[in-house]
């Protein structure tokens, strides 16, 4: 995979986020599975589930942190997966992961901004993305980008936090989300700063029928989402639908 020349952001919300997973990167994987009780290998599959009849030979996976999504992507027995993001320490977990499970040879990571992503148009036969679009400084530039290095006919697939609205698990949800798993987190992995991050960066991105109105205004066709255990969490996807009709007879 040929990747185009790319100059870091040196400030705003970039560069503070990819310092704070940084500062969180040792204890990343462990957390994640102990605050979401396992629950987040189960999304991921989900996630993964609607790219199994598409049969993807080459998958870009966008702020893929540690690898975990690009690692269950594997079940999609392709050719390639490309991981990208901004945490030079967190993907350097992702790397030691990869070594220790001997999948050098279909997982690569390259370090990169998920809103000018360093690939050329048209490069990738899907685009999965774990967690990772509500850190981004513009949302929409970033699926934009996702929509341009796909190829046509390729698929998005978008899994992340959303809020439950059925009680009484949006007041439990609520109550974990907001008060207990900051806690938890500042005490795992001694960053108080990023389990406060967390909820308040759910709250912020704009969910449901917001993001797949995002989704289209990117380009993308055939819009769903499907969200999971009582909303907790929500896949979208998108695919790109280009016609070959260029012009007039």
């Amino acid at each position: 995979m040929e990747v185009l020349p790319y100059s870091f952001p040196e400030l705003g919300k970039k560069r503070e986020v990819a310092l704070m997973f940084d500062n969180i990167a040792r204890r990343y994987d462990f957390l994640n599975h102990l605050l979401s009780l396992n629950i987040d290998r189960f999304w991921r599959r989900r996630a993964i589930s609607h790219l199994r009849n598409r049969h993807p030979r080459h998958i870009l996976d966008v702020a893929t942190g540690t690898g975990d999504f690009a690692v269950a992507a594997l079940r999609l027995n392709p050719e390639k997966i490309t991981g990208i993001d901004l945490s030079g320490a967190m993907m350097e977990k992702g790397k030691q992961k990869i070594l220790a499970k001997k999948l050098g040879d279909k997982i690569d990571f390259f370090g990169g901004d998920a809103e000018v992503l360093p690939f050329k148009d048209a490069s990738f036969d899907a685009v999965l993305c774990g967690f990772g679009v509500r850190n981004f400084e513009d949302p929409g530039r970033g699926i934009r980008e996702m929509y341009r290095v796909l190829k046509n006919s390729g698929q998005a697939v978008i899994l992340e936090f959303s809020k439950p609205v059925r009680s009484p698990f949006r007041q439990i949800y609520n109550i974990y989300f907001s008060s207990i798993l900051p806690r938890i987190g500042k005490v795992v992995s001694g960053d108080p700063q990023a389990y406060r991050y967390l909820p308040e960066s759910v709250d912020a991105f704009p969910e449901g029928e917001q993001f797949l109105e995002i989704l289209r205004d990117s380009g993308f066709s055939e819009c769903g989402k499907r969200t999971l255990t009582f909303g907790v969490a929500t896949v979208y996807y998108g695919m790109k639908v280009q016609s070959s009709f260029s012009g007039t007879q």
